[in-house]
């Protein structure tokens, strides 16, 4: 099929070429001779693809062309002498290399607390209607004006910041973190506690079997104290808001050979803590993550918790009475006669119990 196709379109330009015979339907192939020489006889001309349309703007076209100096590449900077370096740096308009000595470092989070929340002696256990209940109140409004002033901060990085529903976020937070320490992921656990309180969260968690569980909230959390800085430079913003928890926990710590270290998996503990969450409010895709937690001074130290250890004894090899010699004989003779006679009497029950030698 695609050879006819062929054959047609010849012969239709066959018909069109001037000069040529219209081909009859008698002695076809004697019509089509004279056509065919005429096609071999055609030289091929090649014309300019390049050349512009329009010779008008030829000589600013021209013009549009820089001439670059294309660079030595078999030239080596040994060669170059310093004034003559100097010179072409001058002409490109390149500045000399400066030698750089610092190197780039991120700041992602403070390290430490600023202007620590003091919390007030006996909290949780003082009821308001009493006299030191009144005054932590009246001491907690004196000190909300900074906190007040910190938190309008906070409000022009991030819009949706609220010191009312922040207590519920920071909840979640601090149940993650402590979920992610129990269960041993460091990796996981770096998206909800910061640099600084990552190695105290996990000291000597290595070989021991942590069992916690949040169980309920007594008081609902609540933010106590906030406060921000700026760390080198004024656009570099940080954000602390401490946050009171009181809750019920369980925690139960087993060391590696299963025996209990610490708490109880049956019974649970009220506790009352003061955590302190940190934001990197400059930084636009800053998370908050939990920083430290604040232990007041006045709070009795915590009792150490027991550790047990395999205690290997040395077993005492027994020797035959045959192998000793009559020179040990007379210094055992010696030695037991300077023994007070009670402590021979007491002695007499081991030997009688103690396992029979080789010798027997």
């Amino acid at each position: 099929m695609e050879k006819l196709v062929s054959a047609k379109t010849c012969l239709k330009l066959l018909q069109v070429m001037p000069g040529v015979p219209q081909a009859s339907s008698s002695g076809a192939l004697g019509v089509l001779a004279n056509p065919v020489q005429n096609l071999l006889q055609m030289q091929q001309v090649r014309h300019r693809q390049t050349k512009h349309w329009n010779p008008q703007f030829k000589r600013l076209r021209k013009q549009k062309f820089v001439k670059i100096e294309l660079p030595n590449l078999r030239e080596k900077p040994e060669d170059i002498s310093k004034e003559e370096m100097r010179s072409r740096m001058k002409e490109r308009g390149v500045l000399p290399p400066r030698p750089w000595m610092e190197r780039p470092f991120h700041i992602s989070c403070t390290g430490g607390i600023f202007e620590a929340y003091v919390p007030p002696e006996g909290d949780g256990k003082k009821s308001i209607i009493s006299t030191t209940g009144a005054k932590q109140k009246l001491e907690f409004i004196e000190k909300k004006s900074k906190s007040l002033m910190a938190v309008r901060k906070i409000r022009s990085y991030e819009e949706s910041f609220s010191s009312d529903d922040f207590g519920a976020e920071a909840q979640e937070i601090y149940i993650k973190a402590h979920q992610h320490m129990a269960a041993k992921e460091k990796y996981k656990i770096r998206e909800y506690i910061s640099e600084r309180c990552y190695p105290e969260m996990m000291h000597n968690v290595k070989d021991k079997t942590i069992r916690w569980r949040f169980l309920q909230s007594l008081e609902p959390p609540r933010v106590v104290h906030a406060r921000c800085t700026e760390v080198i430079t004024k656009e570099n913003q940080f954000a602390q808001v401490t946050v009171r928890f009181h809750s019920q926990q369980m925690l139960a710590i087993y060391d590696r050979f299963g025996r209990l270290m610490h708490g109880s998996e049956i019974l649970t503990k009220d506790v009352l803590e003061y955590v302190v969450f940190e934001k990197h409010i400059s930084n636009e895709y800053g998370k908050w993550r939990l920083h430290d937690k604040i232990i007041p001074d006045w709070l009795p130290p915590k009792q150490p918790a027991p550790i047990t250890y395999r205690l290997i004894e040395d077993a005492e090899e027994e020797v035959s009475p045959k192998e000793l010699t009559s020179g040990e004989e007379s210094k055992q003779l010696e030695a037991g006669s300077e023994q007070p006679k009670e402590q021979v009497h007491l002695a007499a029950p081991v030997e009688r119990s103690s396992k029979p030698s080789a010798a027997l």
